[in-house]
């Protein structure tokens, strides 16, 4: 029992650092998020610029616990609540709740990958609709959306060394954590929530309309259901993984967009 508390108080403080880093701005005195980039370099969204960007962007998610403040307790507690709550009763939920026929479990595996694949390749398509067509707003999308997967490919895979949770098929599925024979790709977060969510925080960030949220939003709540039901991942890991990726996205979006969209109309963003 000792064990435990003390593995679960270790998971809220290093969760607790990774998704803070996420909701601090570079700069600004007010602790929110600006509307607007600050730096100079942050101006500067391109192909060229994007490895600069990445760096900035880790080096303020890995070093933010050391700066958090009282607002972000508006974040924090209601997601440790969750996430305390899902850990608890992770393994129940997979053996009890979730179907274990392998015919079910793999066709939502499969849909799952087949849904992801949409959203890796999105960034892809914007810049290439921007740049075959000259539009600026979704050369710029293409290019925060790569930014903001490649940022949540290198949280999850920095989370998952951290924590080292088994997999639902290992170890009789009791999810235990700081397992080193989970192996590189262990459960805990899900990267393929982590992925889904933050490219769908910039694509719902550049393009507002309803149909567009609900589009974007539908599908990353589908990949982090269909983890679930394939067995592949226990819900704290999609939790934490949604989470974390919308936060990501949301963080390159109003760190580095230069665009807005408002009732169908792009316009450059007021400085």
């Amino acid at each position: 029992m000792c064990c435990r508390v003390i593995c679960r108080c270790v998971l809220s403080l290093l969760l607790g650092g990774a998704v803070c880093a996420v909701a601090q701005p570079a700069s600004g005195a007010n602790g929110a998020l600006p509307d607007a980039p600050q730096a100079q370099s942050e101006n500067d969204v391109s192909i060229r610029a994007l490895p600069v960007n990445i760096l900035h962007d880790q080096k303020t998610i890995w070093t933010s616990p050391f700066h958090l403040r009282a607002g972000d307790l508006k974040v924090l507690v209601p997601l440790l609540a969750a996430t305390g709550a899902a850990v608890a009763t992770d393994e129940r939920a997979l053996r009890d709740v979730v179907s274990h026929d392998p015919g079910f479990n793999n066709a939502n595996t499969n849909a799952s990958n087949v849904m992801i694949g949409g959203f890796i390749a999105a960034p892809v398509i914007f810049y290439g609709v921007g740049h075959f067509h000259d539009n600026e707003h979704a050369r710029e999308t293409g290019l925060l959306g790569a930014e903001a997967l490649l940022d949540g490919v290198a949280v999850e895979q920095g989370m998952k060394l951290i924590f080292w949770r088994e997999r639902p098929n290992q170890d009789e599925g009791h999810g235990h954590f700081f397992q080193s024979s989970a192996g590189w790709d262990s459960s805990f977060p899900s990267s393929h929530s982590m992925l889904a969510w933050s490219e769908a925080a910039v694509i719902a960030g550049e393009y507002r309309q309803p149909w567009t949220q609900v589009l974007v939003y539908t599908g990353a709540a589908g990949i982090s259901l269909t983890r679930i039901m394939g067995q592949q991942h226990f819900p704290a890991d999609v939790l934490v993984g949604s989470a974390c990726g919308w936060l990501v996205g949301h963080y390159v979006y109003k760190h580095r967009h230069r665009y807005e969209s408002s009732r169908g109309e792009v316009r450059p963003v007021s400085r």
